[in-house]
């Protein structure tokens, strides 16, 4: 059975872009294997840090002074299907907050999320020598974004709440990746 690993860390890290590397998870966490991490704390990624090239070339930075981070690592190495999987982690993402604050007012515009033209996170899919890996973001604070921006505390999310989202997220996507191996196992094929 396929399974993802999944953790929520309480210490406050602060996200630089150097966490989007293989076998983060394996070597700060010791999980090995396919992965869902969260953690919270500020976010800084610069220009030469940047993956996504259109945004380095536009010399866009990230910015956020606290943040609700999760990183996906997979064995594999199909950047499609890791886009595939950052949208669906991002849909799981909408859901589970509109659970939260008992409201559809987050949009979903393809990898990223808006409380109407504000944004509310950022998001990376891409490939490593060994593996596959997503980053995304939520904005707790969005004071000092580089673009109109809200935070989870603006949809009155704080405290002990936010790590439960981050606990029902991670889980929700191990048991999503879980239930798609599960579904290729069941059906025969067709000629």
């Amino acid at each position: 059975m396929s399974s993802v690993l999944h953790l929520v860390d309480r210490e406050q890290l602060t996200y630089d872009g150097t966490q989007l590397t293989s076998l983060w998870a394996f070597r700060r966490y010791r999980l090995q294997g396919d992965s869902i991490v969260s953690f919270r704390g500020s976010c800084r990624v610069d220009v030469d840090k940047l993956v996504d090239a259109q945004d380095a070339l536009d010399g866009a930075f990230i910015y956020s002074p606290d943040m609700l981070h999760f990183i996906v690592e997979h064995f594999d190495l199909d950047l499609e299907k890791a886009v595939y999987r950052q949208r669906m982690l991002i849909v799981l993402i909408r859901e589970t907050l509109e659970k939260a604050v008992g409201g559809g007012v987050i949009s979903r515009a393809g990898d990223d999320l808006f409380v109407g033209e504000r944004k509310l996170s950022v998001s990376i899919a891409t490939v490593s020598p060994v593996s596959t890996l997503i980053h995304i973001g939520l904005n707790l604070n969005a004071e000092g974004a580089p673009v109109p921006a809200i935070g989870l505390g603006d949809l009155g999310l704080s405290g002990e709440a936010v790590y439960e989202l981050a606990s029902r997220v991670c889980a929700a996507y191990a048991a999503e990746v879980a239930g798609i191996f599960q579904a290729r196992c069941k059906v025969r094929g067709v000629s």
